[in-house]
């Protein structure tokens, strides 16, 4: 056999060592096609993820995130209520990432055609669920204790806590000028719709509608008319308390407010039946009697001058401000007219003439 040629065994080499290189290279060109397909499917995948809603019809559904929960913790909780949209956590992780969220505690409600990134955003907003309690003017404060008492949201603190303690009890240690100190609840609560969230106790509800009365109370005696014939704020919540109970009306509040202030600059008594049923007590009921009208009780301005010891109700905003610049006009007295509203009357014989006139479309069938 003749021996191998020296420059041919180089060439053989040399070729072996390019198709070497060329199959290494084509290797790691599928490794990188590979790698760019699973890429471009991750990405579209992710792209589904983020745009697809987390449910598609239904009531919202509640998710409750507790103080302190990791993002891990909240990824099981979405998972556990089938919120998580099916998604690996590598998905959930790289949104927290793009988002830099902080996750604030509290009650979320994920509605349908909720997203992940509107859900993230709203837990980093910290946008939980706000519940709502309206405060009813013209209300009692037994009638309050008792709105408060049935919420099933709210923290129930107050049960067995006396009336004349529930200001100290929420935290206020002064009340309204002219209270003689006495730490009076009745009236002290501005009736409007308060929002709060989950954890809110009664008591709180409470405080902030005290602040919001003081702020509305104050900012109305500061501008109140020129000579009226209350010395402090407290006798203008007292008085706004009344007119609120007489008329419903808002247009005839400072009208009703303008009587009552004429009658205390004359000397005479106010004769409001409001006062009447509210000295009655709470456990009583039915129309007023001639007789209950003459059985004397602090409140009852037909037996007594000037006014009650204490507001009869909860006066709203428009009440307070009509007590503070009530109408100008001449009208002593008032009545109703029976299909809204009331008579205003300058003299007594024209009342008398407005009574008779209410009597009589009562009568009517």
């Amino acid at each position: 056999m003749a021996p191998r040629s020296p420059v041919r065994g180089r060439c053989a080499a040399r070729g072996a060592q390019r198709g070497f290189w060329r199959g290494l290279f084509l290797f790691a060109l599928l490794l990188v096609l590979l790698a760019a397909l699973a890429g471009a499917r991750l990405w579209r995948d992710y792209q589904r993820f983020l745009h697809a809603p987390l449910r598609a019809d239904g009531a919202p559904q509640v998710i409750d995130i507790a103080r302190g929960q990791s993002f891990r913790g909240v990824l099981g909780q979405l998972r556990d209520a089938g919120l998580d949209g099916g998604a690996h956590e590598l998905y959930w992780r790289a949104l927290g990432w793009q988002r830099k969220a902080r996750i604030q505690a509290g009650e979320y409600a994920v509605e349908p055609g909720l997203t992940p990134p509107a859900l993230l955003d709203k837990f980093a907003r910290g946008q939980v669920i706000q519940y709502r309690i309206t405060l009813v003017e013209g209300w009692t404060l037994r009638e309050l204790r008792l709105a408060l008492a049935a919420d099933a949201v709210l923290v129930q603190t107050l049960p067995g806590v006396p009336d004349d303690e529930l200001l100290e009890f929420i935290g206020v240690d002064e009340t309204v000028e002219g209270s003689d100190g006495a730490l009076l609840p009745e009236g002290q609560f501005l009736p409007e719709t308060y929002q709060f969230t989950r954890g809110t106790t009664d008591a709180q509800i409470l405080a902030r509608a005290h602040r919001a009365l003081r702020e509305v109370l104050d900012a109305a005696w500061a501008s109140r008319a020129p000579d009226l014939p209350l010395a402090t704020p407290f006798e203008a919540l007292v008085l706004a308390s009344i007119v609120e109970k007489e008329t419903g009306l808002p247009e005839e509040r400072d009208r009703v407010a303008g009587v009552f202030v004429r009658r205390l600059k004359r000397g005479m008594r106010l004769q409001t039946d409001p006062t009447v049923i509210y000295g009655r007590g709470a456990g009583v009921s039915g129309p007023i009697t001639r007789s209950q009208l003459d059985t004397d009780t602090p409140w009852n301005t037909y037996t007594r001058d000037g006014l009650p010891p204490t507001p009869i109700a909860l006066p709203g905003r428009a009440a307070i401000e009509g007590a503070l610049r009530p109408d100008a006009g001449d009208a002593l007295y008032f009545v109703a007219r029976g299909s809204g509203g009331h008579v205003f009357s300058r003299t007594l014989d024209e009342h008398n003439r407005a009574v008779a006139e209410y009597r009589r479309r009562v009568r009517q069938p």
